[in-house]
């Protein structure tokens, strides 16, 4: 199995919408993505609380049947529209991959 993790910072205001606003958006179109990728285990996504200066805005958590799920996932096309709108909103962005089992 792997797990795919991502860290994001938000812009302040972006595409008409204020940080938290986005934030929620982000979650809502991320989310969507259960059960439509082959492969695709798992993905929540968090908004983060403490808001501290080192905290990123947003997480996403995920686990993929393998590392060729992760290309599947990566290059499918709901995947790449979620993440157009991820790209004009977020100012920062920090990932880790890695395998179990």
């Amino acid at each position: 199995m792997v797990k795919h993790i991502v860290i994001w910072k938000l812009k302040e205001f972006a595409l008409g919408n204020d940080k938290a606003a986005n934030a929620l958006l982000v979650k809502e179109k991320l989310e969507s993505l259960n059960g439509k990728i082959p492969g695709l285990l798992r993905l929540e996504v968090g908004i983060d609380f403490l808001q501290a200066e080192s905290s990123g805005d947003i997480v996403l958590y995920s686990e993929l049947e393998n590392r060729e799920a992760l290309s599947v996932y990566q290059e499918h096309p709901l995947h790449k529209e979620a993440g157009l709108f991820v790209r004009e909103v977020v100012c920062g962005r920090s990932s880790a991959d890695f395998e179990i089992g």
